[in-house]
């Protein structure tokens, strides 16, 4: 599963038929089917025809993506939030972060060993301990179009945006992320179980909002434009 999430990471176009045929190239002997159900567990879906995180649920409302052409020009303007898999030596946990687009500033993360909405919500009222945005970008997966998700935006006033089917590209800069998430802390240090995860991953995105310049950023950090409010370019 670790083989298929960082391949995903670099090629996020592939379904499951193309994830196959890259394994067999590395010497794996595995079917389409099973590359397809641990996909699936993984929450992993090619960005072209579907979106590639969570899943729908055809009950819940789907809003509509209202950043198209829309420049970003100042903190807590857009808040967007997305899950990932993470692999451990022992199991895998999912992590859902919630992020300030205008400084990359992680305001709230959570992990949890199920795709239940609850983790997701509950990193939705830390961040809005800090903050409340103007708007709120997700995908449309069945944990964000959830009443319980959505209700907590709509009681604050807040306008919800969610990506378009199969347009990874609308939310950027969690993608980024995640991308640098596991390329410099997950996967290098290969944790055992998800008490350790936990522990790493709080050093590491304090270090990531505090100390890890950005170039985007013309170098500072995400917490020196988040709390300064300092222009970037």
């Amino acid at each position: 599963m670790r083989l298929i999430d960082e391949q995903y990471l670099r090629q996020p176009d592939y379904g499951s038929p193309r994830m196959t045929d890259w394994l067999r190239t590395q010497g794996h002997q595995v079917n389409h089917k099973r590359v397809e159900r641990l996909m699936q567990m993984m929450s992993l879906q090619a960005i072209t025809p579907g979106p590639h995180t969570s899943v729908p649920n055809p009950e819940h409302p789907v809003f509509p993506y209202l950043l198209k052409g829309v420049a970003i020009e100042q903190k807590n303007q857009v808040w967007s939030a997305d899950i990932t898999y993470i692999p451990m030596q022992r199991g895998f946990l999912y992590l859902v972060a919630v992020i300030d687009w205008w400084s990359r500033f992680v305001l709230a993360w959570e992990l949890s060993n199920s795709m239940d909405s609850s983790f997701c919500v509950d990193a939705l009222n830390k961040a809005l301990r800090i903050s409340t945005p103007e708007v709120f970008n997700t995908d449309q997966g069945a944990q964000f179009t959830s009443r319980e998700f959505t209700g907590v935006l709509q009681s604050k006033g807040i306008a919800i945006s969610m990506d378009g089917k199969g347009r990874a590209i609308d939310n950027v800069f969690i993608e980024r992320l995640w991308w640098t998430v596991k390329y410099e802390d997950i996967y290098p240090r290969a944790y055992c179980e998800g008490i350790e995860l936990y522990h790493g991953l709080t050093c590491y995105l304090r270090y990531y909002n505090e100390e890890r310049g950005h170039s985007s950023l013309d170098k500072r950090t995400p917490a020196d434009v988040y709390r300064g409010n300092l222009n970037v370019h």
